[in-house]
């Protein structure tokens, strides 16, 4: 990155601590003239959850941070399975080839993703219980936050890192609205030596599936495995009650929703220990048209500008690879939002398009091969459910390198081993 001296200051809030927050403070804490604030409205920092999935992808971007070197633990993934949840028949494997000269893919705690990241993260920028209440765009002076304990700040800039339920993205798009998907999430880590023995299968990570659930088990590094458990109910009879997110939920609720499955799979939900479960009820929402708003003071990064609902498992990656991309705009036009949001805009508004289509597209696909079945055997839906990495070449996102950005000062910005905006 070239420093510029003649950039101008500009004063960031960014709301939201976690991955996507954490990211993006450590890529414009490396840009001159930019002060950077995170407001977490929890009252301790921590990750709400179990295992993260760390691929290509997220490794590039983490390299690109300077953040990589730090994250040591994790389960590696080169294998991924999926099984007939009430037969144990195994519908597709899947070996990912193996670079001796890239970093393997692993599955880990999500507590060690947020621990990497925060020992890249200045003294001084996190301040905890800032629970965001409301926005007002002051014009030129900048945006006005106030938080639930009566504080106020302004800012020149402010980035919505505030997840799927953003404050930030509901102020400035008022109508966005997201919906409960009909996936209920329970999530679970649990000691790898209580459940090992009970099927060998139960060490690669995989998913085990009937028509309407599935269970995804893993080991996570440093002796824990992780379940993360998903039912589907129509949205239509379960939304009112659906507003959960990471609480507490009794054991026998969970496994009463798996009652078909194999013994061994009982046996491992079963031994969760009490209190163990935490329930998350899955939301979506549409695609935006922008992802920036009142005239280039906001932008959304993460979950808050692409309520997808973790589709792709590597929402966290995305969300640091959002982070990244805007500091660069940001250092390529000196800190004139006015011109680096359009920018921002211009490489990740196709980006999250393409996969809103995606996952059209595959929906679509799915529903015509379960009709075309007629009346479909419980198997054959099972085999419908299969979770791969698309079903095509998707690189595009497991692979992506976001470093590899041209961007020649026209409206059109694509991958290239050229790193123009650097």
């Amino acid at each position: 990155m070239t420093v510029n001296s003649s950039s101008r200051h500009l004063r960031v809030a960014i709301i939201g601590g976690g991955p996507g927050g954490l990211a993006t403070a450590i890529a414009l804490s490396k840009i001159p003239n930019v002060s950077v604030n995170i407001y977490e409205q929890a009252t301790v920092l921590r990750e709400v959850g179990a295992g993260i999935s760390i691929g290509s992808n997220s490794w590039n971007v983490l390299e690109l941070l300077g953040v990589a070197d730090t994250l040591t633990s994790g389960h590696p993934t080169w294998v991924i399975l999926n099984m007939n949840g009430r037969s144990g028949e195994e519908l597709d494997r899947r070996e990912k080839p193996r670079n001796l000269e890239q970093r393997a893919p692993v599955r880990t705690q999500r507590t060690k993703l947020q621990s990497a990241l925060l020992a890249h993260v200045k003294p001084g920028v996190i301040h905890l219980s800032k629970r965001l209440t409301r926005m007002v765009d002051k014009g030129k002076e900048g945006v006005e936050l106030r938080f639930e304990d009566g504080s106020v700040v302004t800012a020149d800039l402010v980035v919505g890192a505030d997840g799927i339920r953003s404050v930030v993205r509901d102020t400035a798009w008022p109508n966005y609205e997201i919906k409960f998907t009909g996936t209920t999430i329970w999530r679970a880590l649990l000691p790898w030596d209580n459940v090992k023995h009970l099927d060998p299968r139960f060490g690669i990570t995989g998913w085990w599936h009937t028509p309407t659930t599935h269970v995804y088990f893993s080991p996570v590094g440093e002796g824990l495995w992780e379940i993360a458990s998903r039912a589907w109910q129509d949205p239509a009879t379960h939304s009112a009650n659906k507003k959960s997110w990471g609480v507490p939920v009794d054991n026998a609720h969970v496994e009463s929703h798996f009652t078909e499955y194999l013994p061994a799979i009982r046996e491992a939900l079963a031994r969760v220990p009490p209190g163990g479960w935490r329930e998350f009820a899955a939301f979506a929402g549409p695609e935006l048209s922008q992802l920036t708003a009142w005239d280039n003071k906001v932008v959304l990064v993460g979950d808050s500008s692409h309520a997808l609902s973790g589709a792709f498992g590597s929402g966290a990656g995305f969300a640091m690879e959002d982070g990244w991309i805007l500091a660069q705009a940001l250092a390529y036009w000196k800190n004139d939002t006015g011109k680096a949001l359009p920018l921002f805009d211009t490489i990740r508004l196709p980006y999250y398009s393409r996969m809103y289509a995606h996952l059209s597209s595959e929906a679509d696909k799915r529903a015509a091969k379960l009709k075309g079945l007629g009346n479909p055997t419980f198997d054959e839906r099972v085999r419908n459910k299969i979770i791969t990495d698309g079903g095509k070449d998707m690189s595009w996102i497991y692979k992506n390198d976001i470093g590899a950005i041209q961007y020649n000062g026209s409206k059109e910005a694509h991958s290239s081993p050229v790193r123009c905006i650097r």
